[in-house]
C-alpha cells in the first residue's frame, strides 16, 4: 500500500513544474523519483514502531503482514536506491554544488540510519530514521530551490 500510494504522493513536483512551465523535464521527473523512493523507508520506519496499532486497526502495513526483518530489509534496499537517485540531479548537471553537497551529506546520514535499523530491530532506530527522513526530504527540496536561485 505504501509503494503504490507513494506514487500519488510523489506527483506534486511534476504537477507544479508542468503548471508553471507547461512542459515536463528531466529534473521534475527525478524529483518525483526521489519522493517516490523516499516514501517507503519513511512510512515503514513509522510502521515498525507503530505495528501493533496498525494491526489493531486492520491496516496491512509491511511490518504487520511480512514482519520486522522483511521490513528492515526493504527499508535498506529503498534507502540505497533513494540515495543513488538523489545524486542524479547533480551528476547530470541539472543542479549545482549546494544540491550535490546536501544530497551527499544527508544521503550518507539517511543510509547510516537505515543501516543501524537494519542491524538492530529497535524502536529507537526506527524513530530516528523516521524523524531524519522528514528533515532529509526538506533539505533535498530546499537545496533544489537554493541551488536554482
Amino acid at each position: 500500500n505504501i509503494v503504490i500510494g507513494g506514487a500519488a504522493g510523489a506527483f506534486p513536483p511534476l504537477i507544479g513544474w508542468a503548471a508553471v512551465t507547461g512542459e515536463i523535464a528531466v529534473l521534475p521527473v527525478l524529483l518525483f523519483l526521489i519522493t517516490f523512493l523516499w516514501t517507503p523507508p519513511h512510512f515503514w520506519a513509522l510502521a515498525l514502531y507503530k505495528d501493533t496499532e496498525y494491526a489493531k486497526a486492520g491496516l496491512p502495513m509491511l511490518p504487520v503482514v511480512a514482519g520486522h526483518k522483511a521490513t528492515r530489509n526493504q527499508i535498506l534496499i529503498y534507502s540505497v536506491i533513494l540515495v543513488a537517485a538523489s545524486l542524479l540531479p547533480w551528476a547530470l548537471g541539472l543542479l549545482g554544488t549546494i544540491y550535490g553537497l546536501t544530497a551527499a551529506g544527508t544521503g550518507f546520514l539517511f543510509l547510516l540510519a537505515a543501516i543501524q535499523l537494519w542491524q538492530k530491530d529497535a524502536d529507537t532506530y526506527a524513530k530516528r530514521l523516521f524523524g531524519f527522513s522528514i528533515f532529509y526530504l526538506f533539505a533535498i527540496f530546499a537545496s533544489v530551490i537554493i541551488d536554482s536561485i
